[in-house]
């Protein structure tokens, strides 16, 4: 079973999240707001949908990082925006 199936996402879905679980300033929140799959489902279709060396050099990367996780994250009134998020047109959030 393909990762798409079973989270019941689209091919680009599933590209989109994990291109922003990739990015060290998107949080877990904002991918749960725009796609409703909870932390450990990011990491679980990470772990799916990557190889073990990615998958590991990632986790590594996010486990325990404060921009990742809101809680953690000191609140500084600023948040960064790519340069590449206006070209973004399966980005949900920006559409509301």
């Amino acid at each position: 079973m393909r990762v798409a199936e079973k989270y019941n996402l689209s091919e680009q879905e599933v590209s989109r999240i994990i291109e922003m679980a990739w990015e060290d300033r998107t949080p877990f929140d904002a991918i749960k707001a725009q796609f409703g799959l909870s932390e450990q489902e990011v990491i679980k279709l990470m772990r799916q949908a990557l190889k073990l060396s990615s998958w590991k050099r990632w986790r590594q990367r996010v486990k325990g990082r404060a921009t990742k996780h809101a809680a953690l994250s000191p609140d500084t009134g600023f948040r960064h925006k790519s340069s590449r998020q206006r070209v973004i047109s399966l980005n949900k959030i920006s559409k509301r």
